[in-house]
């Protein structure tokens, strides 16, 4: 991340003309063209005063979902919709939403401490004062729990991290673990510190990672100060998103509810986060053998793996009790495909002010909405409808998307067209998630949207920037000029109902990598931190409004779907190449692992006056048969290369490609059965990361290779129906 550049506002508010004169996919020449023309007055109507002036407003006080100003918020947003033209309405749910109520953190001995774990005020930051209205620094779901043990560290809490505690033969088993934030989803860190026997869970953020170690801490500079906590969701999402008591379907008022200890998302032992000062004492108090030189962090301490000789007292006590989440749907009705739906979201609630986080990508859709409505006054209709949502209860775990995709996934299922998200948005280059059938589409967004620095289109920069500094694969593509490379998507935002519950395409986007610093989660996501370190003129907010609209009017007038299976094809055949080269991979390793612990080598290489326990013997990696999902993959190629030729009328193209992406929906994966696609998910143990072709990966990852070998079928199963879909709709 750089330096600040302050624009001048005549540049942000000039109109963006389009850069390319192709004719658009899914559109006749002519139509094309009107669609651009259509496009530049959108732009114009975006005013990037308007996203501060909502900013300000949206972010001034705490807003959880539940809060009084959270429904301060929604009906503000309500006003501004039904003020654009929209049909809008506040859609409720009642969800499962634990508050802390008792949170206590001691080190015990003679040099104890007690955590403050709060976050002072600072006088330049007016946001800051709201305190009382604030959630303090906690884990929401966390398992209340009132323990004392030693203390152990385990880095970023990983698996990876406990094999290098097992090889030390240094077990947590009824210990407390200390995990630095970062490498993977917090959820995950609680989770595999209960499968090795620890009773309690302490995340602190470390200096080196997001703080001192980064640059100037806040109100200074834009970073993390010692009283900056990330609060955050622990609950086991990778089971299933949303309320924990109504898994698959919605959180109404009169919905048939799990008993809370029945909750399969809560998690198994008590969770806290720290910042940074809280973290210290507790760091310090560590003995035993010094962290490896990965492990250690940015505090002026040497960094001890443990057991600490002092003992740690965790303690911690929550409300659990249903809330009011509120979701503001917006809908503008199409003109002649009313019931195809093009659905864009972006969730309103935060851990405290939010600004960054989600606001910032909260005030650019309603720009967009505004300009929409303004296109509207003037004589435009969409031709399908489009769908605004601003989604509350994200953050606890995608609770108002996830309730609201269940509470309609039967109409969904039959109109969802595509889902559009963004969440945060920063200053810098386009990145870009999403289902491989939209990447052709938004590679083409992305040449018609100018960059407020430079004026070269988004995906010229993001080019740019690839041949300057990217991997070999990123400069080969940026020379090629080939397709954005449309990352797969996992979760961590509300893309993944729609998207891995309901197979409707899925993109999530938004613009960072110049922006400075972060308060994720933390009091100080400000209107007054954001302004100063963020986008302090509004100029990517305004290019996010761009690209979000630009996506919106083209699926919504498109006269055929931009939906490029070619893309898709291409994309699994390359997830196949990569399981069967991880089977292979898992083989050789086990046969080098055996054959060093058999020769000595392994006893020999390990420094004697230390713990080293030796690695158990590898059992043998069977030959999974590919044979009927390399197969499948080939016809699908076939097919897409014989179905996707023009000549289909555009209303027997438009519902097969409406309909196409829930043919790869199967009976769900191993063990958590709402994750339904069978080409991506979140992965079991990543959270936010993706894993594709998810249940042969996983199964694979765990050794299960009677498991690996039934996925394979299913998913070869599921491609094969995908693609006998496309023959008999398309004619291939």
């Amino acid at each position: 991340m750089g330096p600040i550049r302050f624009l001048p506002l005549l540049a942000v508010l000039l109109p963006v003309h389009s850069i390319s004169q192709e004719p658009l996919f899914g559109f006749e020449p002519d139509s094309s063209k009107a669609e651009r023309a259509l496009e530049a007055k959108f732009d114009a109507a975006i005013n990037p005063q308007d996203q501060r002036a909502w900013l300000q407003k949206l972010s001034l006080r705490p807003h959880h979902v539940g809060s009084p100003y959270g429904l301060v918020n929604a009906h503000t947003m309500l006003g501004l919709y039904r003020s654009f033209g929209f049909d809008a309405h506040i859609e409720t749910f009642q969800v499962m939403f634990p508050k802390p109520k008792t949170r206590v953190l001691e080190l015990l001995g003679a040099n104890g401490y007690k955590a403050g774990l709060a976050e002072p005020v600072i006088t330049s930051d007016p946001s800051s004062r709201y305190a009382n209205e604030a959630l303090p620094p906690y884990n929401a779901y966390s398992k209340d729990g009132d323990v004392t043990a030693q203390l152990v560290y385990v880095n970023y809490g990983l698996p990876k991290d406990y094999e290098e505690l097992d090889k030390r033969g240094i077990s947590v088993k009824g210990k407390i673990v200390i995990a630095r934030y970062g490498a993977s989803w917090r959820g995950v860190k609680p989770k595999v510190a209960a499968e090795h026997g620890a009773v309690g869970c302490i995340l602190f953020s470390d200096p080196h990672d997001d703080g001192y170690g980064q640059g100037d801490m806040y109100p200074d500079g834009p970073w993390r100060n010692g009283y900056s906590v990330q609060r955050g969701s622990v609950s086991e999402m990778t089971l299933y998103p949303g309320d924990p008591l109504t898994p698959g379907i919605g959180a109404t008022a009169n919905a048939k509810r799990l008993r809370l200890q029945d909750a399969k998302t809560i998690t198994k032992i008590p969770t806290l986060p720290l910042g940074a000062k809280d973290a210290l004492p507790l760091i310090k108090a560590l003995t035993g053998e010094v962290a490896p030189a990965d492990w250690r962090g940015g505090f002026p301490v040497t960094y001890h793996i443990g057991p600490s000789k002092a003992k740690v007292h965790l303690k911690l006590a929550f409300v659990w009790k249903l809330v009011e989440a509120r979701d503001v749907v917006a809908k503008l009705k199409g003109s002649e495909l009313p019931n195809e739906w093009v659905i864009r979201g972006n969730h309103h609630d935060g851990w405290v002010c939010g600004a960054e986080d989600p606001l910032s990508g909260q005030v650019a859709l309603l720009s967009e909405a505004k300009a929409l409505g303004h296109l509207v006054k003037t004589g435009w209709k969409p031709k399908r409808t489009i769908v605004y949502c601003s989604w509350d209860g994200e953050e606890p775990g995608l609770l108002g998307s996830t309730e609201w995709a269940e509470a309609h996934a039967d109409e969904l299922s039959q109109k969802g067209v595509a889902y559009i998200n963004t969440d945060s948005n920063g200053r810098g280059f386009f990145g870009s998630e999403g289902s491989p059938v939209l990447r052709k589409f938004i590679t083409e967004v992305a040449g018609d949207v100018r960059d407020p620095e430079t004026s070269l289109s988004v995906l010229a920069r993001l080019r740019a920037r690839d041949l300057a500094t990217g991997a070999p694969d990123a400069k080969k593509r940026a020379t090629d000029k080939a397709d954005i490379e449309l990352g797969a998507l996992g979760s961590g935002s509300d893309y993944s109902a729609f998207i891995q519950h309901l197979g409707i395409p899925a993109l999530d986007f938004g613009y960072g990598g110049e922006s400075t610093g972060t308060q994720y989660h933390s009091t100080y996501d400000s209107f007054t931190w954001f302004t100063r370190f963020i986008d302090p003129t509004f100029a990517y907010g305004a290019t996010l409004s761009r690209t979000g609209g630009r996506a919106v009017l083209r699926l919504a007038d498109a006269e055929k779907l931009p939906f490029d299976h070619h893309h898709f094809a291409d994309t699994v055949a390359d997830y196949l190449k990569e399981v069967v080269d991880l089977t292979d991979k898992e083989r050789k390793d086990a046969e080098e692992t055996n054959k060093l612990l058999a020769d000595g080598t392994l006893k020999a290489a390990a420094d004697p006056t230390k713990h080293y326990h030796l690695p158990a013997k590898q059992a043998e990696v069977p030959k999974l048969k590919f044979d009927a999902l390399t197969a499948a993959v080939a016809r699908l190629k076939k097919v897409v290369e014989t179905a996707e030729k023009p000549g289909q009328t555009p209303a027997s193209w438009n519902e097969t490609m409406r309909l196409a992406e829930r043919q790869l929906l199967g009976p769900g994966l191993p063990g958590r059965p709402w994750y339904r696609h069978v080409i991506t998910a979140p992965g079991e143990y990543t959270g936010y990361g993706a894993k594709t072709l998810p249940g042969i990966r996983e199964a694979i990852e765990a050794r299960k290779w009677s498991l690996a070998q039934s996925q394979i079928q299913v998913v070869a199963d599921t491609i094969d129906r995908f693609s006998s879909f496309l023959e008999t709709r398309l004619g291939g």
